[in-house]
């Protein structure tokens, strides 16, 4: 089975988490667990901003705004499902005495919010008729 399927699988399991090495201090788990609850309120910000987008700017052009709504709606699922699998793979990590994984999705996330917010400004700037 490949690495990315059991880490799948882990995400609806996360009992066999712990049949993995050692447990880490507790501190360290608690603080995975805010770091997953952080990215979570960043997807339903993300989320939320994409809802705005499509429910109170009906002026804005059909295309700028269903294009903006669906940038952030998408950012906002891959948040929560990059959140869910980031928690398993820094939990396995912790428990194996690994490094914790690293990851470019904070990158690719802040591009996504600056492009969307680059957009944004264009529009105001331009106006919302057209």
């Amino acid at each position: 089975m490949s690495e990315f399927v059991r880490t799948i699988r882990l995400w609806f399991a996360p009992e066999q988490v712990r049949e993995e090495g050692g447990t880490p201090d507790y501190r360290f788990s608690l603080a995975n667990e805010r770091t997953f609850l952080a990215w979570l309120r960043t997807a339903l910000a993300l989320i939320g901003g994409g809802f705005a987008v499509d429910q109170f700017l009906p002026d804005l052009r059909w295309g700028w705004r269903v294009g903006l709504a669906l940038a952030l709606l998408g950012a906002g699922v891959l948040c929560s499902l990059r959140a869910l699998n980031h928690w398993v793979r820094c939990e396995r990590a912790m428990r194996r005495g690994e490094d914790l994984p690293a990851s470019r999705f904070p990158a690719l996330l802040s591009l996504v919010v600056a492009v969307v917010a680059v957009a944004m400004v264009v529009v105001v700037l331009v106006g919302w008729e057209g």
